[in-house]
């Protein structure tokens, strides 16, 4: 995509700012930006930064929804030869204290909207040079910020790029991941690292310079991150939005703004299949629908063909150290359904059994991941990324262990089975949460499913399910225990069920099983 070039992430926006700078790169909150605009502006704040004393390698952090300032912001932090880290605009003040506390970041990039949150834990944070806030804010509030300045004092710098130093080996993000069990770890990605998970998630889903790309996920979220990475890696526009919140709003964006790629994750799609008014909307834009977190349950497989006729439907898998492990190609979807699919391309995946050996097809083991894309380690924490990083097959490197439970057909086509602090021990035998759960959302009038291991004098652990059930439809709790009966082996049946409203999620809207167990 660039020839000739040093693969630095922020090349993606200067080179499409270079081809395309007059065409529309973002449209969000009303805006419509160009290319040139965003690399213009990003300029003066990256300006702005170096002059508060950012220097290469230092960390700048982003705490902010998706907004036209967070993309700028972004590619400005990399200009100054700086390391970016988009934190989700949901935290809470505690949490955020804690990651200024532990990513020591040289300026914080914020919105008035959340002074609540950032106000204190900012004047605690001991290493800011420089707190920038958009939004209409008071000269007295903005005065008891260290370092503080308008967004706005951003545009009166040279629209010049600082000099640039950083290499492709030099970090590019921290990205936090989201904390379900324990403290968040930061997860360093380098420019490296980013460039190729990029290269290779293109070159599969087969992005064109004329996608329109939807993104209603959180920046802060890797997968919302590389949409507006991989749309301006080719040139593309990004229609990006603050949540799916408002499902009728976002269906009416997609006709408007005729929408070529669709990403989502579990939750939306179970969103869009409760509305009943789907098919009134016309879809034929939609080229492709990307799902990730875990396989689709064949319902919504169902709901998305019938949704959006003609779209190349991809079922992924992947976590934040190595982006993406796998994606199931569209014309596997009938013959292997619940595949998460083959490695994405320039990787290599395996699975091993606790002895570290190499384990057969079919067998369940804990997934390795080889190639660009895996992480340099947590940020500060060398117990955990030696729990992770271990060598490889080949002298002096290292390969990602991915702490995940799944196994492998006799075509090399990986099925998820679930994170191995979640695999349930019951009988004696291995339950695997989410095989439980596909069973429980294919059950009709069943909206989503959360499966925990629960204490049992008897069984060790028992399986739990909480159930949320589709509006309008009336299921009861002893119904689903025969359906299961029907559809599970013994040991995998739920020795109870819980019917609930909804299921506990954290801010990048990951199932919160520590909320539940």
């Amino acid at each position: 995509m660039i020839h000739g070039a040093v693969p630095l992430l922020h090349n993606y926006l200067t080179h499409s700012a270079g081809r395309v700078g007059d065409k529309v790169a973002l449209v969000c909150n009303g805006r419509r930006v160009t290319y040139a605009e965003i690399d213009e502006r990003s300029n003066g704040m990256a300006q702005c930064l170096a002059t508060a004393g950012v220097q290469r390698g230092d960390r700048v952090m982003i705490f902010a929804d998706n907004t036209v300032e967070t993309v700028i912001s972004f590619w400005a932090v990399l200009k100054t030869n700086a390391v970016v880290c988009i934190i989700n605009p949901l935290t809470k003040s505690d949490k955020l204290d804690y990651l200024l506390n532990d990513c020591r970041p040289a300026a914080l990039i914020t919105d008035q909207h959340l002074r609540s949150v950032f106000s204190e834990p900012a004047r605690n944070c001991r290493s800011l040079r420089q707190v920038i806030v958009s939004g209409p804010i008071e000269d007295d509030e903005l005065g008891r910020l260290p370092h503080a300045i308008r967004w706005e004092m951003t545009a009166e710098r040279t629209p010049a790029a600082p000099v640039r130093r950083s290499i492709d080996i030099d970090l590019a993000a921290i990205i936090y991941t989201s904390g379900s069990t324990g403290e968040p770890k930061g997860v360093m990605l380098t420019h490296g690292n980013m460039t190729a998970a990029c290269s290779s998630i293109a070159s599969y889903l087969e992005l064109r310079e004329d996608e329109v790309i939807l993104n209603v996920l959180p920046l802060a979220f890797d997968y919302g991150l590389y949409q507006m990475l991989m749309a301006f890696r080719t040139g593309a526009r990004l229609v990006l939005e603050r949540s799916f919140a408002f499902p009728a709003q976002i269906l009416q964006i997609i006709k408007d703004e005729k929408i070529t790629g669709f990403p989502g994750v579990p939750t939306i799609f179970a969103s869009l299949a409760e509305l009943k008014s789907l098919k009134h909307h016309d879809f034929s834009s939609i080229r492709y629908v990307t799902n990730t977190a875990a396989a689709l349950p064949l319902k919504h497989i169902n709901m998305l063909r019938e949704l959006f006729k003609g779209a190349r439907i991809y079922s992924m898998y992947g976590l934040t150290e190595c982006k993406r492990c796998s994606y199931l190609p569209p014309e596997d979807l009938d013959r292997k359904p619940l595949s998460v699919g083959i490695a994405i391309p320039n990787t290599e995946m395996w699975i091993v059994d606790d002895n570290d050996q190499r384990v057969e097809p079919g067998i369940v083991g804990q997934l390795v991941i080889r190639g660009a894309t895996v992480m340099k380690g947590y940020w500060g924490k060398p117990e955990a990324t030696a729990r992770k990083l271990k060598p490889g097959p080949l002298p002096g490197e290292q390969v990602l262990y991915t702490g995940d439970y799944c196994r492998m057909d006799e075509e090399g086509y990986l099925y998820f089975i679930g994170r191995s602090d979640e695999i349930i021990k019951s009988r004696g035998e291995k339950v695997s949460p989410k095989e439980v759960e596909n069973v429980l959302v294919n059950i009709p009038g069943v909206k989503e499913a959360a499966v925990v291991g629960v204490p049992d004098e008897l069984l060790g652990q028992a399986v739990k399910a909480f159930v949320v059930i589709e509006k309008g439809h009336i299921v009861g709790e002893r119904q689903i225990q025969t359906e299961c009966q029907k559809r599970l082996e013994n040991f995998m049946v739920p020795k109870s069920i819980v019917i609930v409203p909804s299921l506990p999620r954290t801010d990048t809207g990951k199932l919160k099983k520590m909320a539940l167990s």
